[in-house]
């Protein structure tokens, strides 16, 4: 485990974790040596820009810069806990432990103490009432915008908003249903800098994404929104994942916890090369449908199990060159050679690049319940399984 993201809990501290340490830091500095003899031999190889600069759309001069997400700024996530270690005692020691600990309960040991923080944390990060408000004027204000400029068009919420599933740190996903020529992307983001909605600069128009959309951040509230255009199966999918939280009453934690572990090491975003909520949520969904002791969903005291559980199935055992991952039906895994006889459309990412040891999860498929050619995980290209 990287010690900048780990976390260590008191029980791991000895004379092994130091050795370990030592050893890790010693070849990490060598990295780094090796990585600046190597810039400083050849300045102008494989150095990418901060930004891309794109001066012209469609004849139209944009101030609009994309950020290039391979070189994310360290204080851009808020849930970090890169370099956790270093500062013990300023962060862990203010709560005695976790910000979700009750004052001075002391967990069971082993598998129970985590099933009792798994539930600490749900009930921690589950959105107050006047969290949930302050979003939902958010929605509204957006929501005005956009029927000023299109009074006929629709304006639906989808994703983790929609589903309760969201972090305090979470997007808002809006789609708008309208009829255009060419998706007025630029003009939504005109009116959100006229109507006082969003600065200019937390604007950020991704045209040539493979879901074009304008993402924003509310000036008065913090909080990131992303507007798509036309993607009704969103909300066709969030009403899909409501029906299988009431099945699987486990599913809203596993995903919470699941969601942070993501966001806390930068692998929460599509764009970035992380997994998006989704696919992360159709995968735990996939977990519990094809669990082979289906009673351990139903029995107390067991989401400690569960998630090492889940961590053992898609860290260590799953194949991610071979199969793919449906949840329709009462869920199954599928050959991806069957699905590609079947007229699927070959992705070369999904198909024999990646045979070395470390397999990227870009490898693997998850099927879109709605859409039967669609691989949710289409972008997903930095996280490793070792």
């Amino acid at each position: 485990m990287d010690p900048y993201v780990g976390w260590y809990q008191p029980e791991q501290e000895g004379p092994a974790k130091r050795l370990w340490l030592r050893i890790w830091e010693t070849q990490s500095e060598t990295d780094k040596m090796n990585l600046k003899n190597l810039e400083n031999a050849n300045p102008n190889v494989n150095k990418a820009p901060d930004f891309i600069p794109l001066s012209e759309v469609n004849g139209e001069s944009r101030n609009n810069n994309y950020f290039n997400p391979t070189r994310r700024k360290a204080n851009d996530n808020r849930a970090s806990t890169f370099n956790l270690n270093q500062n013990h005692d300023a962060l862990i020691g203010e709560y005695g432990g976790c910000p979700w600990r009750v004052p001075n309960y002391n967990y069971k040991p082993g598998i129970l103490g985590l099933h009792e923080e798994i539930e600490h944390f749900y009930m921690y990060m589950s959105p107050t009432e006047t969290e949930h408000l302050v979003r939902s004027t958010v929605v509204n204000r957006i929501r005005g915008a956009i029927l000023s400029l299109w009074p006929q068009a629709r304006v639906e919420v989808f994703g983790s908003f929609r589903t309760g599933l969201y972090l305090p740190t979470s997007d808002i996903d809006l789609v708008v249903i309208g009829q255009w020529e060419k998706l007025p992307l630029w003009t939504l983001e005109r009116e959100l800098v006229v109507q006082d909605i969003a600065e200019k600069e937390s604007i950020k128009v991704l045209e040539k994404a493979t879901v074009p959309i304008v993402k924003m951040t509310d000036k008065y509230s913090d909080v990131k929104v992303d507007i798509s255009f036309n993607m009704s199966s969103g909300v066709k999918s969030a009403e899909l994942i409501k029906q299988f939280k009431d099945k699987y009453p486990v599913l809203s934690r596993l995903v919470m916890v699941l969601k942070q572990f993501l966001l806390q090491r930068d692998l929460n975003e599509v764009f970035t090369g992380g997994i998006s909520s989704y696919s992360l949520i159709l995968m735990c969904i996939s977990f519990l449908q094809l669990h082979p002791r289906p009673e351990r969903l139903r029995q107390p005291h067991n989401l400690g199990v569960l998630l090492i559980e889940f961590f053992e199935l898609y860290g260590r055992k799953f194949n991610y060159v071979k199969t793919a991952i449906r949840v329709k039906n009462g869920g199954s895994y599928l050959s991806k050679d069957e699905i590609q006889k079947s007229g699927m459309p070959r992705n070369k990412y999904l198909y024999g690049e990646y045979n070395h040891l470390l397999l990227l999860f870009k490898s693997a498929k998850v099927a879109c319940p709605l859409e039967r050619s669609k691989d949710v995980r289409e972008n997903t290209k930095q996280i490793i399984v070792r």
